[in-house]
């Protein structure tokens, strides 16, 4: 696609930009030659909140291990699921 001269858009709203950007190729609104890299060290990944049901003796035994190492058992269990999920993904 040609390259436009033309000044950038300007949109009502985040919506309005989301939708116009979702449908359009970038490629012929923005000169990706002159971008530049950029580092965000403060960014997360998105978060979801669940249930979890758990026999009390297993959390009890979670919360032990748990204050042993110092650490929330929240924190604790997110760290042995995902070592879990890479141990299984090997």
């Amino acid at each position: 696609m040609p390259k436009t001269n033309e000044p950038a858009k300007s949109f009502r709203s985040e919506a309005e930009e989301r939708a116009y950007w979702e449908t359009t190729d970038s490629a012929a609104e923005v000169d990706w030659t002159k971008a530049e890299k950029v580092r965000l060290p403060n960014l997360e990944p998105s978060k979801t909140s669940i249930s979890l049901r758990l026999p009390v003796s297993l959390l009890e035994r979670i919360k032990i291990a748990a204050h042993k190492r110092d650490v929330p058992y929240q924190s604790l269990i997110k760290i042995w699921l995902a070592e879990k999920v890479s141990a299984s993904d090997a």
